[in-house]
């Protein structure tokens, strides 16, 4: 029998469709089993402040399809290198997690589910380091935790990028011009190959394949050659040239991702119209990717997570993540889930296979037999 009394949650990174699905789903099973659950606000930083709200049946009910989170967000809350006011400031950021251990044993809480990407894993194991009782939950639109072959979220974003390039096929051709779609993933490039894959793209540009401009330019006049008068590009926000060269919006003090990526597409659209007589636009999805209601899949895996979540605190085992392999949910360990992202390979069967489709990324790939 569990001595597990009290349990905290806390959503924490960037916000994507299924939280709210995770959220439900550890409260409802620690209810089931006469548990307590403190929802903390905001990420880490309902721990280092101490703002939190005691969730039940009537809290979590109907949130299942909802996006966001009812707890709220944060990714500059880091409490090991906390920017906030009263304690740091961007400039000066404090170390303030003895704040957390001290509330985690005022309220008598027995262990943490926390909910997030790379970042928050990071911040947790950080935690477990320090001897508290944590369970992650992998989340993240970019798909890039290794430890798992999907994070909640992903299908959501996905489904949103894949039906923006299917719109975008009618008004490209009827203008005759080259649509550049330009999507999140940070580092990694699963939402712009599949959404590419999915929408028939003609170019897919990503972080793990360098693009030459040259190569891109070539592909477009092929596909005129052919008497196709419109192009749709895919192009992750973290995409680079062979240079190396990404497209950086600004720096963000205290976040666990301090460049923030963005404006690839119009540059890609500068340079298209610089050298060819073509008529560029640009769409950049951005935050379209995370909001709104999740997938049935997104709903499927949360609530599964969230359930595993809580089993895995009932018999002893923290310092895991929940993750899911193949049809089976499974638990890795926090340090391993965090020890590298998972990032497209550009030799692997989903790239030929956009390949043999006529796609180009932009680059001269070749594959062995």
């Amino acid at each position: 029998m569990s001595d597990i009394k009290r349990i905290g949650v806390l959503t924490a990174g960037g916000d994507c469709p299924g939280l709210n699905a995770v959220v439900r789903a550890v409260t409802k099973y620690a209810l089931l089993k006469n548990i307590e659950v403190y929802g903390f606000k905001n990420g880490f930083d309902g721990l280092v402040r101490n703002d939190f709200v005691v969730l039940d049946n009537n809290t979590v009910s109907g949130i299942l399809t909802r996006g966001g989170t009812i707890l709220g967000t944060s990714n500059i809350a880091n409490p090991f290198r906390y920017t906030l006011a009263p304690h740091g400031t961007p400039e000066n950021p404090k170390d303030v997690s003895h704040l957390v251990l001290e509330n985690i044993e005022k309220n008598k809480i027995d262990a943490l589910v926390t909910i997030g990407g790379d970042g928050t894993l990071s911040m947790s194991k950080q935690f477990i380091d320090k001897g508290v009782k944590i369970v992650g939950v992998p989340k993240t639109i970019d798909n890039d935790l290794s430890a798992t072959d999907y994070t909640f979220g992903f299908d959501s974003a996905l489904a949103i990028a894949t039906d923006a390039v299917d719109r975008l096929h009618s008004t490209a051709e009827s203008h005759h011009r080259v649509m550049i779609i330009e999507t999140m993933g940070r580092y990694a490039g699963w939402i712009a190959l599949r959404s590419c894959i999915a929408g028939g793209g003609d170019i897919c540009l990503l972080p793990e394949i360098p693009y030459n401009d040259d190569i891109i330019v070539d592909a477009i006049l092929n596909r005129q050659r052919q008497g196709k008068t419109f192009s749709i590009i895919v192009v992750a926000e973290g995409a680079k040239n062979e240079k190396g060269e990404m497209a950086v919006q600004k720096t963000v003090a205290g976040s666990t991702d301090p460049i923030r990526l963005g404006g690839i597409a119009q540059k890609i659209a500068d340079m298209i119209e610089s050298k060819i007589k073509t008529e560029c636009r640009v769409v950049v999805l951005g935050h379209l990717q995370r909001g709104g209601t999740p997938t049935a899949f997104d709903r499927w895996l949360s609530t599964r997570f969230g359930s595993a979540a809580v089993d895995l605190i009932l018999k002893g085992k923290t310092g895991y993540m929940v993750a899911l392999r193949g049809t089976e949910i499974v638990a890795v360990p926090i340090a391993e889930a965090v020890a590298h992202l998972k990032r497209v390979d550009p030799k692997g069967q989903e790239v030929r296979a956009a390949v043999s489709v006529g796609t180009s990324f932009g680059a001269n790939l070749t594959f062995e037999d």
